[in-house]
């Protein structure tokens, strides 16, 4: 069992190119380069760099949004940056294979996926201290991750065996897996939490779980290689980037029906929205670029170089997340 984890943020030396007066940089994780690449939101142009540690895939903002976590998936840690300035707040080691991580809505639980060792890690949160719960194996390569409402259940796809497992967090045992198209991804809750979208990126489309009946009620044709989503912040509509298409398409999440393409060369991965819901940011993950996307033209109006296999992307001043 693992001792409870004390979030500290203590100052530790950085190896920032840049003065830390830059705010709301915008965060890329360069997974390849165990780095991370702060962009002036203004200039566009890198204003620092930081080692994080092995494989940074992806991140997300502490539930307080005083730090932004960031999971180093080989590195075994967790590491705190402040979420305006990119710099290092502090670092909490032996978290096993992070690859992808979150709280529940109610902020009791944080769940980490560990890609490459076939397990998920349950933490109990009382706002300060993290302490493991259970490790819990399941499947092949657990990927990411939604929630309910309730915060009663947290839904897992399983990249390697083609599954969705929703796993009980008060009991954290698994109450069900069903199969769903090939290479599963992304995965989110809509607004109504009613229905489950995956992101099926061995084929061209998101797959619709009415996920109390624990069956696929639609497949939304998208693009090949669909991965991951962001929402509009509207409460209706959601991005899915394409990786294979080198597409992103627009969800409607009421009638669920694809209601809009953007063509983004490059491998388009994750993707941030400014909280004007006018600027989109995606990484492109073969390219060591990330692109800024004008969301009313549907026109990338540029691209700004980074680290290699850019994945996580985030910045303060984002839209709301539904």
């Amino acid at each position: 069992m693992l001792r409870p984890l004390v979030l500290a943020f203590s100052a530790l030396p950085t190896l920032l190119l840049a003065s830390a007066a830059h705010a709301n940089v915008v965060v890329v994780l360069n997974s390849r380069d165990a780095s991370v690449s702060l962009i002036d939101q203004t200039t566009f142009k890198e204003v620092g760099n930081i080692n994080v540690g092995k494989e940074p895939h992806h991140l997300m903002a502490t539930p307080d949004s005083k730090s932004l976590i960031v999971g180093s998936a080989v590195g075994n840690e967790l590491v705190f940056l402040d979420p305006k300035t990119g710099q290092i707040q502090s670092r909490i080691k032996d978290i096993i294979d992070p690859y992808q991580i979150g709280f529940s809505p109610d902020q009791k639980w944080f769940v980490s996926n560990a890609l490459r060792l076939d397990h998920v890690d349950i933490y109990s949160y009382n706002g300060k201290d993290l302490k493991l719960s259970k490790r819990l194996p399941l499947g092949k390569l657990p990927s990411h991750m939604a929630f309910s409402a309730d915060s009663k259940t947290v839904f897992v796809t399983q990249q390697g065996s083609n599954e969705i497992s929703a796993i009980d967090l008060a009991t954290q045992t698994v109450k069900w897996t069903i199969p769903v198209g090939k290479l599963p991804a992304g995965i989110v809750m809509t607004p109504d939490d009613k229905h489950l979208l995956v992101g099926i990126m061995g084929s061209d489309y998101v797959e619709v779980i009415d996920w109390r009946a624990q069956k696929t009620v639609k497949k939304i044709r998208t693009g090949e290689g669909a991965h991951n989503f962001r929402a509009m912040g509207d409460k209706r509509h959601i991005f899915v980037s394409n990786r294979v298409s080198n597409t992103i398409n627009v969800i409607d999440q009421q009638t669920l029906e694809n209601v809009g393409t953007i063509n983004v060369p490059g491998g388009p991965d994750c993707m941030e929205l400014a909280d004007d819901g006018k600027t989109l940011w995606v990484t492109l993950r073969w390219v060591k670029k990330v692109a800024v996307i004008d969301v009313p033209s549907k026109k990338v109006v540029r691209t700004i170089p980074v680290g290699r296999s850019p994945h996580g992307v985030y910045f303060a001043n984002h839209a709301p997340r539904m």
